[in-house]
């Protein structure tokens, strides 16, 4: 903007269809794209002229303010108008009447409609568009006629009900404008609703006097019964029953028609509520509403109006009962009962307003003094509410709403699922609010990231109605909304946009005009609200109403606003922890196995399921180690999340390490045990506050064997495998349970099974088999049933055991590993025994020659020959008792030497003069790898080497 007069280059390139210049408001440029919708010309065109009442509310609220006004700015060319709520201006006073004679009639004279759809882009009808303090300048104006003006604009709200009545608009030459005329406009809005605050209590009063003459009229004639004041007949109830008998009375006022119901109170009494239309000396109509406690009284038959909902207690049996049934019969019904709960009560007529009408309701006496129907003879009478019925249905809507949001907290966000949270908004905003709710969100936000540009990423994730048949755009559609929508407006104005009435709605209509055009047909109002959560914008809710009488106002857009501010919360926390949820899991993948290493002992499937809500410290693994056998291992990390999750891969790699080094399964659980408790240790020294202490872990080890076809197992609290013999046996080997890892010093024990070849071995975490729906034993039946199929490859066993066993919706991680084991074949395996004396190292090297020549692999001989001599040489200098050789063929040469003594050899360096020292640095250069392990008896020292090492 510049000296005043707004972007004039800019609205020049928009005019030529041109890119816009980024110094036009993002409220200008939607009105300019709508205008030009709707082929609004620049200038030359008329507006409309209408009829009104020079009496008006609003006009009697607002006379002393604008003539405040006027002496404000007198002697100053300001333009003060206001107008209704479709923009017709009602009443115009100038600052200086000289400088308003130069002005054109349609600025002089009240009458003349400024709406945007008639008068383009200007501050009353901008104001009415966007429902809040607005101000236009110069070249912002849409028709030519305004470029030389500014202009203010505010909504004037009824203080009851929160809906628009009119618009406040001070226009002024260009560069006259001041900052403090939003602050004036401000506090001029406040005043003239404050008279209509006013207008209504008097007209409130009048009814009360009314009232009070009818029914003292009433009882000086009859004689029966007496009235009490309405304090003195509150204070005498409970307060659940006076709350009760408030809100049953602000329905019955609410529905302007003669009625009565009976309400049960919780001292087991009941009262009769009955509403008698009033007239005021003033002509006013409203409702009455007393509360009879009849002594000795027959029961009156109670008329309930149609669209009224049952009582909360004491319906006449049979009546409350009869009338809900009859409203749920038809989706008609529903749909009335339900808009009923948001304050939108259809206009029907019923028959209970009929008999209202009748003549003896005409006098105010009688309608104080009769009940609906019948007769009561004796009792006491307490007035509870006197008012309008449009004032009635604006209390009543405004509880519904408080109760709708109460009941929004506790239904929206009760999972940690974006799409099921955008669902949940859906179900709570129909019928109460809507008839039909559409939620987009982008693609981002579905993942769990950050949405970078959520107006252009934007995917229909929520179709939601009271009917199917609705013609939205499908759930999956990815939707492209044009600048002008609502939508878009919804996000660039961080705010609810209302458009009460869809057919003139351009910006909506040319989106898409054969969709919009089929949607017309079924929905008639629109509220558009984004999704904004901590600053950032999660997607666009739509909230339709249908071909209904009471299309949405601005009440119903703040408490849309307020519904989809609460669901953003809940979504961003969904979203946060999908993300979170997401990075967990990856690092869980990361850190298992992502492949079988090769080895011939077993054959290996596995699997690895998350929990459906949370990734915990499930693990497996599968070790190649020396002499041909494997290691397997499951463990459970105690816990959920990134830190579970972190751990497992720390005691994934202890444990692999501790494996290979050819630890007892009882010794690696001990030194897992170990690694558990300094990590608590180390944790709780560094004083964390995020509560990540590591509470323990489970674990699970067996070592398989394939030249004895036996197994060493160990646990340390954690289920014991399967075990499915070639027959289809199953069982469960009775194993040492072992402590939980983490409590330290209790002692683990391994313990010894023998395996036939081809056996299963299945190996799985807790939770597998724990599940609230069953018990262990029951999960662990069915595992037996499942795994009895001994033609299963271990692939169709893995899927089989989660398809059959798993629960349907874990709670915790599963682990499951099968292993079908393999035996090496006899004529594979060569064992000598091997006196304490140096002359059998030349024979066991001539034997390991003559066994690799049986091979068919003489190209070994060379290196397998030294390795034999050097290690039964050491053998036999540094232990004692018999030595056994063993060469293994399998995917590589293994050569193992065993011998009584515990003690074991390390590599050095040998001095230029040592005599020896140098045997296990040959056999460290010659092999593909070399080790120790100690056995019960002793040791063995081994060495592999490569087939194609030749």
């Amino acid at each position: 903007m510049t000296g005043g007069i707004g972007p004039a280059r800019s609205r020049e390139q928009f005019l030529q269809g041109e890119a816009v210049q980024a110094d036009v408001r993002s409220l200008i440029l939607n009105s300019w794209q709508r205008c030009r919708s709707l082929g609004l010309p620049l200038g030359g065109f008329d507006l409309p002229y209408r009829q009104f009442d020079p009496e008006d509310r609003l006009v009697r609220a607002a006379g002393p303010v604008l003539d405040r006004l006027r002496s404000r700015f007198q002697d100053s060319p300001m333009n003060i108008a206001l107008a209704d709520e479709n923009g017709t201006v009602l009443q115009r006073r100038f600052g200086d009447e000289s400088w308003a004679r130069t002005l054109p009639p349609i600025q002089q004279v009240p009458g003349f409609v400024f709406a945007e759809q008639f008068a383009g882009t200007n501050g009353i009808g901008l104001a009415l568009a966007e429902r809040r303090l607005i101000q236009v300048y110069g070249a912002e104006h849409f028709a030519e006629r305004g470029l030389s003006n500014g202009c203010s604009a505010i909504p004037v709200r009824d203080p009851l009900s929160g809906r628009i009545e009119g618009i406040l608009c001070l226009a002024f030459p260009r560069g006259s404008g001041h900052p403090v005329l939003d602050a004036v406009l401000r506090r001029a809005t406040q005043a003239i609703e404050r008279g209509l605050l006013a207008q209504s209590s008097a007209r409130e009063r009048g009814l009360l006097r009314a009232y009070q003459d009818a029914a003292g009229a009433s009882r000086a004639r009859e004689g029966g019964g007496h009235t009490i004041g309405v304090d003195a007949f509150v204070q005498g109830l409970h307060r659940g029953d006076q709350m009760i008998i408030k809100e049953r009375a602000a329905e019955l006022l609410s529905h302007g028609q003669r009625a009565a119901i009976e309400v049960s109170l919780s001292d087991g009494r009941r009262v009769t509520l009955m509403s008698r239309p009033m007239t005021s000396a003033a002509g006013v109509e409203g409702i009455a509403v007393e509360a009879m406690f009849p002594d000795h009284a027959t029961r009156p038959p109670l008329t309930l109006p149609s669209r009224l909902s049952p009582p909360l207690s004491g319906a006449v049996p049979g009546q409350g009962t009869a009338a809900k049934m009859t409203a749920a019969r038809t989706p008609a019904a529903r749909t009335s009962a339900g808009r009923a709960a948001s304050g939108r009560t259809p206009d029907a007529k019923t028959d209970a307003e009929t008999a209202a009408r009748t003549p003896d309701a005409q006098t105010p006496a009688t309608r104080a003094a009769t009940p609906a129907t019948g007769h009561v003879t004796d009792g006491l009478a307490g007035l509870v509410l006197v008012g309008e019925p449009e004032v009635g249905k604006y209390a009543l809507a405004a509880r519904r709403r408080m109760e709708l949001l109460s009941e929004a907290s506790a239904r929206i966000g009760t999972t940690l699922d974006v799409r099921r949270t955008a669902q949940e908004l859906a179900e709570t905003a129909v019928p109460r609010l809507a008839d039909f709710v559409t939620i987009d969100l982008p693609d981002a936000v579905l993942r769990g990231d950050e949405p970078l540009d959520p107006r252009y990423d934007l995917r229909r994730t929520v179709v939601h109605g009271i009917h199917g048949d609705c013609p939205f755009y499908p759930v999956g559609k990815r939707i492209d909304f044009h600048p002008t929508t609502p939508q878009l407006r919804c996000v660039s104005a961080g705010q609810a946009i209302l458009e009460p009435d869809l057919k003139t709605a351009a910006g909506w209509l040319i989106q898409d005009p054969e969709h919009t055009a089929r949607l017309l047909s079924h929905v008639r109002s629109l509220i558009a609200v984004p999704l904004v959560a901590r600053g950032t914008v999660l997607g666009i809710v739509s909230f339709y109403r249908a071909l209904d009488p009471a299309p949405f106002g601005d009440d119903d857009r703040s408490l849309a606003q307020e519904l989809a501010t609460r669901a953003a919360l809940s979504m961003d926390n969904a979203r946060r922890y999908t993300r979170e949820h997401t990075m967990v899991l990856a690092l869980q993948h990361s850190l298992l196995p992502h492949g079988v290493p090769g080895q011939n002992a077993v054959e290996v499937a596995h699997r690895y399921l998350p929990a459906e809500s949370r990734v915990g410290g499930d693990w497996y693994d599968v070790i190649p180690l020396p002499g041909a056998r494997v290691g397997l291992v499951v463990g459970d990390v105690v816990g959920h999340g990134m830190h579970s999750a972190a751990t497992m891969g720390r005691l994934r790699t202890a444990a692999r390490s501790f494996a290979e080094l050819d630890f007892a399964p009882d010794e690696v659980l001990t030194h897992l045990d170990n690694l558990v408790l300094r990590l608590d240790r180390e944790e709780s020294s560094e004083g964390s506050s995020d509560g990540f202490g590591i509470i323990g872990a489970t674990c699970l080890y067996v070592v398989y064997d394939p030249t004895s076809q036996r197994c060493a197992m160990a646990r340390a609290g954690h289920p014991p495998p399967a075990l499915v013999r070639p027959d289809g046996a199953v069982s469960f080997p009775d194993l040492p349970a072992g402590p939980p890892l983490g409590l330290g010093g209790l002692p683990f024990e391994t313990a010894e099974i023998e395996v036939p070849e081809g056996s299963r071995l299945v190996l799985y975490t807790d939770g597998l088999i724990e599940d609230r729906q069953r018990g262990i034993d029951v999960a662990l039946g069915r595992l037996r049933q499942v795994l009895a199929y001994p033609e299963r490859t271990p692939e169709d066993t893995c899927q089989a055991v989660l398809d059959d066993v798993a629960p349907a919706h874990p709670c915790d991680d599963i682990a499951v590993l099968v292993a079908r084991t393999h035996a090496l074949a006899p004529h594979r395996i060569a064992t000598w025994e091997l006196p304490a004396d140096p002359a059998v190292v030349r024979e066991i090297r001539a034997a390991a020659g003559r066994q690799l020549a049986e091979w068919g692999r003489e190209e070994l001989s060379f290196v397998t020959e030294l390795l034999v001599s050097e290690l039964v040489t050491n053998a036999l200098r540094h232990a004692s008792g018999p030595i056994r050789v063993r060469l293994l063929h399998d995917r590589t040469l293994i050569c193992e030497v065993s011998d009584t003594s515990s003690t074991a050899p390390h590599l050095r360096r040998a001095g230029i003069t040592d005599e020896d020292g140098r045997g296990l640095f040959l056999v460290a250069q010659l092999a593909l790898a070399w080790g120790t392990r100690h056995t019960q008896d002793g040791k063995v020292i081994w060495a592999e080497c490569a087939l194609d090492a030749a």
